[in-house]
C-alpha cells in the first residue's frame, strides 16, 4: 500500500505544480487514496522530496533524488533547481538560492570539486564562494551558470 502510495505521489509531483501538502493530500484523494496530513508529511520525507522554484515562479514538490545511481547527477539536479543567480565581485562569487536552499547547494558546489575554491559559506539562501584567482572565479561562475540555465 505505501509503495503504490509513493508511485502514486512521485507520479502526481511530475503531472502536477504541488505547492503544499495539503495540495498532495487532496492529489491523492482524488486518485483514491485517503491519507491523513502526517502520512503526507512522512511520505515526503521517505521519498526525498525538495520544495524547487517552477518555471511559473511558483515552489513546488521536486524529487531531490532522480537518479539514485549517481550522487554527482543528483547533486546537479538538487543545485540546477534551487539556484537562482550567480554574481562575481572580485575573487568572490555569490549564489542566490530558493529560500531554505542555499546549505544544500552548497554542499552540492563542494561535491563538484572544481579547481580553484578555497571554501564555500552558505546561509538561508545565499551563498559566499571565495575563489583563489579572479580568473577561476569568472570560469567557475561560467560553469555555475550553465547548471541554473
Amino acid at each position: 500500500m505505501k509503495e503504490n502510495r509513493h508511485n502514486v505521489i512521485l507520479d502526481i509531483i511530475k503531472k502536477f505544480e504541488v505547492e503544499t501538502q495539503e495540495d498532495l493530500a487532496e492529489k491523492l484523494r482524488e486518485e483514491g487514496i485517503n491519507v491523513t496530513q502526517a502520512t503526507v508529511s512522512r511520505d515526503i520525507k521517505e521519498l526525498n522530496l525538495i520544495k524547487t522554484l517552477s518555471h511559473t515562479g511558483n515552489y513546488k514538490y521536486a524529487q531531490a533524488n532522480p537518479n539514485k545511481n549517481s550522487s554527482l547527477s543528483s547533486m546537479a539536479y538538487i543545485f540546477s533547481n534551487t539556484a537562482i543567480s550567480v554574481e562575481k565581485i572580485d575573487k568572490m562569487l555569490v549564489v542566490k538560492t530558493i529560500s531554505a536552499s542555499a546549505g544544500i547547494a552548497a554542499e552540492a558546489i563542494d561535491s563538484f570539486q572544481l579547481d580553484g575554491i578555497a571554501g564555500t559559506i552558505a546561509g538561508d539562501n545565499t551563498i559566499f564562494i571565495a575563489v583563489r584567482t579572479e580568473e577561476k572565479a569568472e570560469a567557475i561562475k561560467r560553469e555555475i551558470e550553465k547548471l541554473i540555465k
